[in-house]
């Protein structure tokens, strides 16, 4: 992890104070130990779920006020409260309920979370003059249970405005950092920890040592969840749900409907179909890469749709981006309805809704809805179709390591995330005729062998180009051009929330560019797009 996971303690998106609690539930037949984390906002609450998984502990984030009733029936092994951008003094601030700390179960506060769980216990939290953000020392004056292993002096991640300045009767103060002088403590007879610090991030180079101790040693939870667990657990589930049905799926070529496929037919062989709609704005050379990979090497059922022409009658004259999106997105529905009418008789569809879609996409209070996820929000209220979502309850990185386990090639685990609508809404702010499109597929070829060649592929989260609607002056042979431009966008991230830029070598840079006017005649400009996420967003539309 990078500057991004930095940068995300000010930005990103958390759980929505509005959404029912049953559009978030994830349903999976409970074959591993849970540790349920309790989002209050933070923009680290993701992270602490994932971290969770990758100790091998099942973990499901849900928002602040979904009472003690739901937490009880799901009977996990520990809980977890998470950061927060909110005073715990604030008007309206999210209030930690007296009997989450009653279940029995082990509790851990982490950050906004301590502080309220401070508070509720009758323990002094007040604004400090100074903030702490950023790297600050933890010194340790008592290890205790929670810190039990660790450097009596350690670097740690804060990101808070108020302090705790006293620990509540019948807890212990562990440690103090540069501006906290209470930064962690615990009760151990009652199961209540906290810390002032963010575990997560590797910014707190025993962070995950702790997380371990919390989990391991004091929730006493299996670390069993791994992906062949993930496989077995959903191939049951998947069985239990369709019975004998026919079932169709969207097959995209992307790591996620990818994975979803091969689960769903893994669990009821030929009686999945997958329609594969090739709209004509894919990648150089996709469209033959995922039908050799699922007729030839995994011998799924696939119908093959070369719909190119119909898509590019639909964009005639669309230069609007959200335009483009429906317009692609109508024509889609039109040409999946068509083969799945030739199917006749399926019931279920198969969607790769992630985990992240599911709590992105609610809206409502306290998270801005950036972008609807159509796997999510998009589809017609009289569709007629059952979905089947095997990885719903999953974020990107369990979705590779499913996907590698099933032996989907890793050209397909580790593919960069690709729009739906493909390249048409990379052609910036005008009409994806055909001659754009192949211009700008002859540029993102480049982009993605020169990266390849220079072993980057896997270390940047996206990488691509952007056509937009200009031309500018170039001479090329000594004569006069007017050509297109083109916009390299390469960023890291973890999970697409927030973003920086990649700075990919200078010469790499340079080799790029040169093929690209060489290579292309359409084109005589490139340049580099230096924006981090925020303040712009990773797609230019």
């Amino acid at each position: 992890m990078s500057q991004t996971e930095a940068r995300s303690l000010g930005h990103g998106s958390s759980l929505p104070a509005d959404q029912p609690v049953e559009e978030l539930a994830l349903e999976r037949e409970v074959a591993a130990d849970e540790v349920v984390v309790l989002d209050y906002g933070g923009q680290y609450s993701q992270l602490i779920a994932r971290r969770v998984r990758e100790l091998g502990v099942f973990s499901e984030l849900l928002p602040h006020h979904v009472g003690v009733e739901e937490v009880r029936r799901r009977n996990p092994k520990g809980l977890i409260l998470s950061g927060g951008p909110a005073s715990v003094y604030a008007p309206g601030a999210p209030r930690l309920d007296p009997e989450l700390l009653e279940l029995g179960i082990p509790v851990l506060g982490i950050c906004y979370g301590m502080q309220a769980l401070v508070l509720t216990l009758g323990g002094k939290v007040e604004g400090a003059e100074i903030g702490e953000f950023g790297r600050s020392t933890l010194t340790v004056a008592e290890p205790g249970r929670l810190l039990a292993g660790t450097p009596e002096t350690q670097q740690c991640w804060m990101s808070h405005r108020d302090t705790v300045y006293e620990a509540p009767e019948g807890f212990t103060a562990l440690a103090s950092s540069t501006e906290s002088p209470v930064a962690a403590v615990e009760n151990p007879e009652r199961g209540l920890y906290g810390i002032q610090y963010h575990p997560e991030v590797v910014h707190t180079p025993y962070g995950q040592q702790v997380l371990t101790t919390f989990l391991e040693d004091i929730a006493g939870a299996s670390r069993t969840w791994s992906a062949a667990n993930i496989i077995d657990e959903q191939v049951d589930a998947i069985r239990k749900q369709v019975g004998d049905s026919k079932v169709i799926c969207g097959l995209s070529g992307g790591v996620d409907s990818s994975v979803a496929a091969l689960l769903v037919h893994r669990a009821v062989g030929d009686q999945l179909t997958c329609v594969f709609v090739d709209h004509g704005m894919m990648r150089q050379d996709e469209g033959e890469q995922v039908i050799r990979a699922f007729r030839d090497q995994f011998h799924v059922p696939l119908v093959a749709v070369d719909a190119e022409q119909r898509f590019l009658e639909r964009l005639k004259g669309v230069s609007e981006p959200e335009a483009k999106r429906k317009a692609i997105g109508a024509e889609f529905i039109r040409v999946f309805e068509e083969e799945a009418a030739k199917i006749g008789d399926a019931k279920f569809l198969v969607q790769g809704t992630l985990y992240s879609d599911v709590i992105e996409s609610g809206g409502g209070t306290g998270a801005a809805t950036i972008k609807s996820h159509h796997n999510v929000g998009g589809l017609p209220e009289d569709m007629e179709f059952q979905l089947v979502e095997p990885l719903r309850a999953l974020f990107k990185d369990e979705v590779r390591a499913v996907g590698a386990e099933l032996g989907l090639p890793e050209k397909f685990v580790w593919r960069q995330p690709f729009p739906g609508p493909g390249l048409a809404i990379r052609v910036v702010g005008g009409e994806a005729t055909k001659e754009r499109l192949d211009t700008l597929r002859a540029a993102d070829f480049i982009l993605q062998d020169e990266i390849r060649k220079a072993g980057l592929y896997r270390e940047l989260w996206q990488s691509f180009c952007v056509l937009p609607d200009i031309r500018t002056v170039g001479v090329q042979g000594d004569e006069r051009t007017y050509g297109y431009v083109v916009a390299i966008r390469a960023v890291t991230s973890d999970d697409a929330m927030t973003a920086d830029w990649a700075r990919l070598p200078y010469d790499l840079l340079e080799q790029i560019a040169s093929r690209m006017i060489n290579e292309i005649r359409e084109v005589n400009r490139v340049v580099l797009d230096i924006t981090s996420k925020p303040p712009g967003t990773i797609e230019w539309e």
